[in-house]
């Protein structure tokens, strides 16, 4: 086990799956510099594609990305004005898409930390987004009872909302991206 990350209420780790044997901590107090002021919960963590970096969505608004090798935090944080349910990068590593309680997603530039595009709005809090593998569209579910599937370019919607009897906790692109598979508290 690897500790990524450490504070008073929570902590990251990565493993070693067949071991279980720790590889490294992020954002601990022997990589001050790289120390994560969290006010909240750390909701999601996800490798980049290549293993080097972990993105981390955390209850005090903002998406971090962190270099595995160093411990440190990379670029700026991605923020949202309510906590961060989730996120993870592009299938090429260049992008990271978040969930947020603000009702938005996100796609961000990891190389400048900025936004691509504009945010994708639902009527309650988004519980979940990810990239198709070709990364031009994103899906999402929320709270609002909906999963979605949103052009990157644009924001807008791609066809109707996939509706749901309660909230969506998550929604996933086949690796072709023709077909969507969601999970709600509709039974």
């Amino acid at each position: 086990m690897k500790r990524l990350f450490a504070n008073k209420k929570f902590s990251l780790h990565t493993w070693v799956a067949a071991a279980a044997l720790t590889v490294g901590i992020i954002g601990s107090p022997a990589n001050a510099a790289g120390s994560i002021d969290a006010r909240g919960f750390v909701n999601s963590a996800s490798f980049s594609p290549d293993g080097k970096r972990v993105v981390t969505a955390s209850a005090d608004g903002a998406a971090r990305v962190w270099d595995v090798g160093t411990g440190k935090s990379v670029g700026e944080p991605m923020t949202h004005g309510g906590p961060v349910n989730s996120a993870s990068f592009s299938p090429d590593g260049k992008r990271v898409v978040t969930a947020s309680w603000d009702g938005t997603a996100r796609v961000w530039d990891v190389g400048t930390g900025k936004p691509v595009g504009e945010p994708m709005m639902h009527g309650g809090p988004v519980n979940s987004a990810s990239l198709s593998p070709d990364g031009k569209r994103v899906v999402t579910a929320s709270w609002d009872g909906t999963a979605r599937v949103w052009d990157v370019g644009t924001g807008k919607p791609v066809g109707e909302p996939m509706m749901h009897g309660g909230p969506v906790n998550s929604a996933s692109l086949s690796p072709d991206g023709k077909r969507v598979v969601t999970a709600s508290w509709d039974g």
